[in-house]
């Protein structure tokens, strides 16, 4: 997947915040290009993110992580498990981009601890060259999703080492005043400016949308990371409506 995105190649996916195995499984094999764990706002941890792992060891999609928060010790942990894509939220500065590379890459190019030996990432020490192939591997995704994180958009879009920023539209929303209201014009002018300075940048564009209307604007304005839903969302939506649905034909 970090070698289509360099290319410019659009990927969807689903945000899974289920935290079961059976669900990452089924939906690891559904058609999409990437599988998100949610590590922030998901019930998350790390024996449960090791279960999806696992579970989606058979699917089509690449599983992407995002962590709880920018700390070095959860993204060592995270990469150990074999997560090759993860996604690390509020990052608002170039000097925190540059950190949270530095997080994923062995010395010299960075500061991850050495541990593949006992890792999933390493097949337990079956990949005897993971050590030295694992820096160039793993796909950086750094989260835009605050007024100072766009202002900086194009040093932290510019650091080496970033393969997506991906833009956050509620808590951009609520940072510039519009809590809840992530289509306000002032809201979606930004995006849309923080994505163009983005891809010029070279660099991959991520979002995610619940809408599925709004899916050709976001590919119109550069967006080629798209995540196209949630699997809660959809489970409640498709519940909700089948319940509907019974009590309307059955008269109750």
């Amino acid at each position: 997947m970090k070698q289509r995105l360099a290319a410019g190649e659009m990927q969807i996916g689903l945000w899974i915040g289920f935290t079961h195995p059976t669900v990452a499984e089924i939906t690891a094999s559904a058609g999409y290009d990437f599988c998100l764990i949610d590590g922030e706002h998901g019930p998350n941890d790390v024996q449960t993110i090791l279960a999806q792992l696992q579970a989606m060891a058979g699917g089509s999609a690449t599983p992407v992580v995002r962590v709880p928060i920018f700390e070095e010790w959860i993204l060592k942990q995270v990469l150990d498990l074999g997560a090759q894509s993860v996604l690390i939220p509020m990052i608002d500065t170039p000097e925190a981009a540059r950190a949270a590379v530095a997080a994923t890459r062995y010395a010299p190019e960075g500061r991850r601890g050495l541990g593949s030996a006992l890792a999933r990432a390493s097949g337990y020490n079956a990949i005897a060259d993971y050590a030295t192939t694992a820096n160039r591997e793993i796909c950086v995704m750094v989260q835009a999703e605050t007024r100072e994180a766009l202002d900086n958009i194009e040093e932290i879009a510019g650091t080496d080492g970033v393969d997506v920023v991906f833009i956050g539209p509620a808590d951009l929303s609520a940072d510039m005043g519009y809590l809840g209201n992530s289509d306000h014009p002032e809201v979606k002018a930004a995006i849309e400016e923080a994505i163009a300075k983005i891809r010029a940048a070279g660099k991959s564009a991520g979002i995610i949308t619940l809408d599925p209307n709004a899916l050709i604007y976001y590919k119109d304005i550069g967006v080629n990371f798209l995540a196209v839903g949630a699997d809660i969302t959809t489970y409640g939506a498709a519940v909700r409506e089948l319940s509907a649905k019974a009590r309307k034909d059955l008269g109750l």
